[in-house]
C-alpha cells in the first residue's frame, strides 16, 4: 500500500529538481519574475526528462546513477539560479500564497489515485483504471532501460515498450531516488504535473492581464467541469439522450489531470514550445527542441499531432506578420534545426510508434470522423451535417461551460484591442493559434488505436488556454464590464457541481462487496514475487477484481504484483501489445477459457509453453478452482498455497519463447 511518506518524498523530490532546472531556463524566455517561476516546474519536467532517458539508457540504470544525475541537476540548476542575472519585473508579482494554493488544489487529481480503506476492504476510485499503467514504472525500477512490455509475453509481438512513456520514466527515477514503489511515485507525479500545470496556467493568466486577480480565478476555473449534472436536474433522461450522442465529450481539466497525467504534461509543453517559438532566436533551438520532443514522448496525439499543427500556424503567422526580410530565412533556419534536433531525440519513440501502428493492421492511426455531437432525435441525414456546427456551438458549451464561452470572449477581446499589444499579451496570438488546432483536429479527425484519444486528449492544450483567457478576461470584467463578469460567473457556477462531484469521487471511490478481499491480495502477490525472479513473468486470471474499478482491468496485478504478465487483459493488451485485434481477441478467450475453468489440455500446455509464464496463480475466486487444471499437471509445480484462498504453481522446463 502506498506510505504517505514515500509520496512525500516523491513529490518534494519533483518539486526541487525540476524547479531549480527549470528556472534559470525560464528566466531566458520571460523579462518577468512571476512568470518565470510560474513557467519553471512544467520547463523543468521536460528538459531533465528528455536528457536524462538517453543518459541513464547510455551509463545503465541504478540508484547510483539516478541520484548522482539528480543531484547534478540540482546544483547546476541552483548555480544558475544564485549567477543568474537579475530580471526586470514590470509586471505583476505572484505571492507564495498562490504557489501554496496550487500545490493544495494539485491534491485534488492525486486523490483519485490514493486507496481508501473502508471496514476492512480496499476501495479504489475509477481513475486507478487508467493509472494501471503503474506496471510500466514498477517495471523501469525493476529491470532499467529500455523498458520492457509488462504486460505480454509472446514472441510474435515487437520487442519492448511501444508507449510514449516518458512520464512514467520521470516517475521512475522519482521511485528510483527516494526508494518509493511505482504506486507511490505514480501519485506523486500526478501531484506534481497538476501544480505544473496550475502555475502555468495562473503565471500567464496574470502576465496577460497585467492583475493578480487572475491568480485564484485560474484555480477557481479548474474546478469546474461540464453541465452534465445541470442538465440530468432539469431535461428527462431519455430526452437528453435522444437529443446528444453517447459519444464522450471532451472532459476539463480536473478530470484530466486525475485519469491521464501524461497527456496534461505533454498539453503544457506544447504550449511552452509555442511560446518558445513565437520568439525563437539561436540560443533557444536546443530548448525548443527538447520541449517538443518532451511533448510527443509524453503523449503522440498531443505532443506530436496537436503540437505539429498549432506550431505550423504559429510558424506561418510569424513569417507573414511577425518576421520580414532577412528574418524570414534566419526563422526557417532556426525552426528547422529545431526540428530536427527534436527528431533525433524523439526517432526511437517515432520508430516504435510507426512499427507497432503496422503491426496492428489497423490501417492509418488517424481518420477523418467529425465529432458526433447529435442524438437520434436529430434525423440521420441531417445529423452529421449539424454535427459541424454543433461541435462549437452545443459541445464545447456543455463540456467545458467555465472556460469556453469567456476564454473565447477575452481572446477575442484581446487580439482585437489595440492596447494588447505589449509585453506578454503579444502571446495572445500563439496560443489562440494552438487553441484552434487543439479544438480543430479532433472537431473532424480521431485516432484508431485503442480509444479516441486525438478526440479526449487533443483538446487539452486549447483548455489550458481558454483556461488563461478566462480567468485573464474575468479579472478584467470585474472592473470594466459588469454584464460580462457576471455572465462569466453564471457559467463557472454551472461547471462547479460537476466538479465538485469528481472531486466527491476521488476522494470516496466506490466500495464494493469484493473490497475486503482485495484488501487480502498484497499478501498473495508478496508471495508470488517470492517464487519469481526480477524479469520472470506471472499468469493470472485477467478479470481478477475486475469490478474494483469502472472498467474492467487486471488491476490487482498492475498495483502489487510488481512483475511481468504473461497476458495482462484484453484493455491493457489492446493499449500495449501491438498486434491485430483479432489475435488479442483470441488471447483473451484463451486465458479467460482456462481461468474460467473452460480450458482445454491443447490450452493449458499452450499456457505453460508460451507468453514467457514462469509463474501461475489460481485464486478461489476463479471459475477454475474446484477443478483445478494445474494440479496433477505434470507442467506445472505447486511452490506455495493458502488454503481456500489461493494457489502458486511453476512452470516446469518451460521454453522461454516470449519476452
Amino acid at each position: 500500500m502506498p506510505s504517505f511518506l514515500d509520496v512525500l518524498l516523491s513529490g518534494a523530490a519533483a518539486l526541487v529538481i525540476y524547479v531549480c532546472v527549470g528556472l534559470p531556463l525560464s528566466r531566458s524566455l520571460t523579462e518577468y519574475r512571476a512568470l518565470a517561476w510560474a513557467l519553471a516546474p512544467t520547463l523543468g519536467w521536460a528538459v531533465v526528462s528528455v536528457v536524462a532517458l538517453p543518459i541513464l539508457i547510455i551509463v545503465g540504470w541504478s540508484r547510483t546513477s539516478v541520484t548522482t544525475l539528480c543531484g547534478v541537476a540540482i546544483i547546476g540548476g541552483a548555480t544558475a539560479i544564485l549567477r543568474g542575472r537579475s530580471r526586470t519585473d514590470s509586471g505583476p508579482s505572484l505571492p507564495i500564497w498562490v504557489y501554496a494554493a496550487g500545490g493544495f488544489f494539485a491534491i485534488l487529481p492525486a486523490l483519485g489515485l490514493w486507496p481508501k480503506l473502508s471496514d476492512g476492504g480496499l476501495v479504489l476510485a475509477d481513475p486507478l483504471f487508467d493509472h494501471s499503467k503503474i506496471a510500466i514504472i514498477d517495471d523501469i525500477v525493476r529491470l532499467g532501460l529500455p523498458p520492457g512490455n509488462p504486460f505480454y509475453g509472446g514472441a510474435e509481438a515487437t520487442p519492448g515498450l511501444v508507449y510514449y512513456y516518458l512520464w512514467h520514466f520521470s516517475a521512475a527515477i522519482l521511485a528510483k531516488l527516494v526508494g518509493a514503489s511505482g504506486w507511490e511515485a505514480d501519485i506523486a507525479l500526478t501531484w506534481f504535473t497538476a501544480f505544473a500545470s496550475l502555475s502555468l496556467m495562473t503565471g500567464l493568466a496574470v502576465a496577460i492581464s497585467g492583475r493578480r486577480l487572475a491568480a485564484p480565478l485560474t484555480l477557481l476555473l479548474n474546478l469546474a467541469a461540464s453541465l452534465g449534472i445541470i442538465l440530468r436536474l432539469v431535461l428527462p433522461s431519455d430526452l437528453l439522450g435522444r437529443l446528444l450522442s453517447q459519444v464522450q465529450a471532451p472532459n476539463s481539466w480536473i478530470f484530466q489531470a486525475t485519469w491521464v497525467p501524461q497527456h496534461l504534461a505533454s498539453a503544457g509543453c506544447a504550449v511552452l514550445a509555442v511560446l518558445i517559438l513565437w520568439r525563437l532566436s539561436w540560443p533557444l533551438v536546443p530548448l525548443l527542441a527538447i520541449v517538443v520532443a518532451a511533448g510527443f514522448e509524453s503523449s503522440a496525439w498531443v505532443g506530436g499531432v496537436v503540437f505539429g499543427a498549432g506550431a505550423l500556424a504559429v510558424g506561418a503567422a510569424l513569417l507573414i506578420y511577425g518576421r520580414s526580410g532577412q528574418k524570414r530565412v534566419e526563422l526557417i533556419v532556426q525552426a528547422g534545426a529545431s526540428a530536427l534536433l527534436a527528431l533525433v531525440l524523439a526517432y526511437p519513440f517515432l520508430r516504435d510508434e510507426y512499427l507497432a501502428t503496422a503491426a496492428r493492421q489497423v490501417g492509418s492511426p488517424i481518420v477523418f470522423h467529425p465529432y458526433e455531437v447529435l442524438g437520434p432525435l436529430i434525423p440521420q441525414s441531417l445529423r452529421r451535417v449539424l454535427d459541424l456546427p454543433a461541435y462549437w456551438v452545443i459541445l464545447l458549451t456543455v463540456a467545458l461551460p467555465a472556460i469556453y464561452p469567456a476564454g473565447v470572449a477575452a481572446m477575442v477581446g484581446g487580439a482585437a484591442d489595440g492596447d494588447t499589444v505589449s509585453g506578454e499579451r503579444r502571446l495572445i496570438i500563439p496560443l489562440a493559434l494552438l487553441s484552434a488546432a487543439s479544438f480543430g483536429i479532433p472537431w473532424l479527425f480521431a485516432s484508431t488505436i485503442a480509444n479516441n484519444d486525438l478526440g479526449w486528449r487533443g483538446v487539452l492544450p486549447g483548455i489550458l488556454i481558454l483556461t488563461i483567457f478566462a480567468a485573464a478576461g474575468l479579472s478584467r470584467w470585474l472592473t470594466t464590464s459588469r454584464i460580462r463578469a457576471m455572465a462569466a460567473i453564471a457559467c463557472l457556477a454551472l461547471g462547479i457541481p460537476g466538479g465538485l462531484a469528481i472531486v466527491a469521487d476521488n476522494a470516496t471511490g466506490h466500495r464494493l462487496p469484493s473490497a475486503a478481499a482485495l484488501a487480502e491480495t498484497p499478501q498473495m502477490w508478496a508471495a508470488v514475487r517470492h517464487h519469481t525472479a526480477l524479469d520472470e513473468r506471472v499468469a493470472n486470471n485477467p478479470l481478477f477484481f475486475f469490478d474494483s474499478v469502472g472498467w474492467p482491468v487486471n488491476i490487482s496485478w498492475a498495483l502489487f504484483a510488481d512483475r511481468r504478465s504473461c497476458f495482462a487483459g484484453w484493455n491493457l493488451a489492446r493499449a500495449f501489445v501491438p498486434l491485430p485485434e483479432a489475435e488479442l481477441d483470441w488471447l483473451e478467450g484463451l486465458f479467460d477459457r482456462v481461468f474460467a475453468g473452460d480450458g482445454s489440455s491443447e490450452d493449458i500446455a499452450e499456457i505453460a509453453t508460451s507468453y514467457d509464464c514462469r509463474v501461475i496463480v489460481l485464486t478461489s475466486r476463479d471459475g477454475a478452482w474446484p477443478h483445478d487444471p494445474f494440479a496433477g499437471n505434470p507442467r506445472f509445480r505447486l511452490v506455495d498455497e493458502q488454503p481456500e484462498k489461493w494457489r502458486i504453481y511453476r512452470v516446469i522446463a518451460a521454453t522461454r519463447e516470449g519476452r
